[in-house]
């Protein structure tokens, strides 16, 4: 099986309340599949990771900022995953983007992101521990408490 290798930016978008902006969607060539995680995504040439974080942002969510604006990154993992027939190992870093709050525009959306990406939601870290959905990066919310309490929540 071929691997494919990339890297990723991803952003945990933390609202003034501390809840964290999940996506869900799937894959396309696992339809039952789906799967809640965060904004972000591979980079294209020449990119660093927090330009790819947050044009990914912006595709997905609407929110354009700048590299300048992330805090990070705050976690990294190398994560192996299948999608659209393909075996991934995406070793990625995540930022932080504090909001006061955002109302999700997803007009900037590809057209891979339109068919995978089917609905969003902001995510406190007690909701995360109860859920039995899937959603990624494992232990988000440890990692979103750590976060929180970092800047005195």
């Amino acid at each position: 099986m071929t691997v494919i290798d990339r890297r990723a930016g991803r952003v945990l978008l933390l609202d003034r309340a501390g809840r964290v902006l999940l996506l869900h969607g799937g894959d396309p060539a696992r339809p039952g599949m789906r799967w809640w995680f965060t904004p972000g995504g591979g980079l294209e040439p020449g990119e660093t990771v927090a330009e790819a974080a947050v044009r990914e942002l912006f595709e997905e969510t609407g929110l354009r900022a700048r590299p300048g604006d992330l805090d990070g990154p705050v976690w990294h993992e190398v994560a192996e995953f299948e999608y659209d027939g393909g075996h991934y190992r995406q070793d990625q870093d995540f930022f932080v983007l504090r909001v006061s709050e955002w109302q999700v525009d997803t007009a900037g959306m590809t057209a891979d992101e339109q068919l995978t990406i089917t609905e969003h939601r902001w995510w406190s870290a007690a909701e995360i521990e109860s859920s039995t959905e899937q959603i990624f990066p494992d232990g988000l919310a440890g990692l979103l408490r750590a976060t929180t309490v970092e800047r005195g929540r």
